[in-house]
């Protein structure tokens, strides 16, 4: 990383130095005593259960150089001989304004990912394609809130030239304040769905709080929306430079065409204003991931990456884990899309499932999070649409599985807990079997996976 002056942090974070050590060199900023260094900026967060200003100390004796804290609970003669201390009113602020000031002097190009499901992937296919002619930096596992961002912006350097950032956010004003450190010269909304209707009530918020991505947009920046989405299709953006892309909407200026869903992956002719440039083959499963690729085409196409370079550039593809990997044991098929769940991602992986052959298809579903109001029904509509398209066996697990029955029908086994579900599942596969695994991160459905692996 490169390095900021003491004045330049300062300024930066509008931060008072209580104590001068006059050695201000660093090579790493973390927010956690147990990932730091000799010659760290430690920034002492503070959270309803935890308080970082509690472990100045120990910080200091993990090899911190520069503490950055909102309450003092040390003794000044306590501190190291070379260790500076600063005060701020709020170090969750100040944690993005030090990124903000670490971007200012970065020559990098960003591209800004968010939506209610799908980013993830989108971000791995993005830097996979943009590869084979750029240094690409993509945010690491799911590093994209109001502090897993600022971090990653400020793991940064100049050797990178394009940095694929994710943008995730609960409520009002996060999308604003990521916005602001990382000021994407390109930004992508994958879709609208009711995750975070709990906090925001109504999917017109949630569009609302997704389009704050562009919020410091200048006037060659660039919006990316996938126009198969009901919200986004209806989108006026007559003052942001938009690109739509889409499989059904037909109005969008890249198609996806000719689409292949094969059991190890796809393939489909991107068409871009009404011209076929090419075939893309890519080896991840599922229809959503056509929309995500093209997504990720609109990208490449602002940084003259061609179809060819694309496909050079999938045999980097890394994907993150738990989503949508299939691992094929000699009796029986896995389908590992544990890591979240929402009701767009759950019929994701549904029609997956759906798309693989073997003797019965069973989905083993559990909650799906900060649905609110539309938690029961969104529940039994994810059952509705496992029915119609023929899934044969449904195991689910948590609160709301008397709505998976109720959308189901009869075949169906309910546990109350992952636990049980995991203890038990032995007895309910049968060999031939698909057996996909989809819920929310809380419920720690990895413990069910790595059953199936045993057995």
């Amino acid at each position: 990383m490169m390095k900021m002056s003491m004045d330049e942090i300062l300024k930066g974070i509008n931060g008072e130095l209580i104590l001068d050590g006059k050695d201000y060199d660093y090579d790493t900023i973390e927010t956690d005593t147990r990932k730091l260094q000799k010659n760290s900026i430690f920034i002492a967060l503070k959270g309803e259960n935890f308080n970082g200003n509690d472990f100045i100390l120990d910080s200091i004796e993990k090899g911190s150089t520069i503490c950055i804290v909102s309450e003092i609970k040390f003794n000044i003669e306590e501190i190291s001989n070379g260790v500076s201390i600063i005060k701020v009113e709020d170090t969750k602020k100040a944690l993005l304004d030090l990124a903000e000031t670490y971007r200012n002097k970065l020559n990098i190009k960003i591209v800004g990912i968010t939506g209610s499901t799908g980013k993830t992937s989108t971000k791995d296919i993005v830097a996979a394609f943009l590869s084979s002619k750029y240094k690409v930096f993509k945010t690491k596992g799911n590093f994209n809130n109001e502090i897993g961002l600022p971090l990653m912006m400020l793991s940064l350097d100049d050797s990178y030239d394009i940095a694929v950032l994710e943008m995730g956010m609960n409520n009002f004003g996060e999308i604003h304040n990521l916005a602001k450190v990382a000021r994407p010269h390109i930004a992508l909304i994958t879709n609208i769905g009711i995750s975070h209707i709990e906090n925001l009530k109504t999917k017109e918020n949630i569009l609302k709080a997704k389009m704050e991505i562009c919020d410091f947009f200048t006037k060659e920046d660039i919006l990316i929306i996938n126009k198969d989405n009901d919200m986004l299709n209806t989108l006026e953006t007559k003052d942001i430079n938009t690109v739509s892309i889409g499989v059904e909407e037909k109005t969008s200026s890249i198609k996806g065409n000719n689409i292949k869903l094969l059991e190890d992956g796809i393939i489909f002719d991107v068409e871009d204003n009404n011209v076929v440039v090419g075939t893309i083959r890519l080896p991840m499963v599922g229809k959503h991931n056509v929309l995500n690729s093209l997504l990720a085409y609109g990208v490449c196409k602002e940084f003259n990456v061609s179809i060819e370079d694309i496909n050079e550039g999938i045999k980097n593809l890394e994907a993150t884990s738990m989503r949508l990997d299939i691992l094929k044991k000699e009796s029986f098929t896995i389908i590992d899309d544990c890591y979240n769940a929402s009701p767009d991602s759950m019929n994701a992986a549904i029609d997956v499932l759906d798309s693989l052959k073997g003797r019965r298809r069973v989905a083993i579903l559990g909650t799906m999070r900060e649905l609110g109001e539309e938690a029961e029904n969104a529940h039994k509509e994810i059952a509705v649409y496992a029915k119609k398209k023929g899934i044969d066996i449904i195991i689910a697990v948590g609160e709301y599985s008397s709505m998976f029955k109720e959308g189901f029908g009869e075949d169906i086994t309910i546990f109350n807990t992952t636990d049980e579900c995991k203890d038990n599942i032995k007895y309910l596969i049968k060999e031939g079997d698909i057996i996909l695994i989809k819920g929310s991160r809380g419920m720690k459905f990895e413990k069910i996976v790595n059953k199936l692996k045993e057995i």
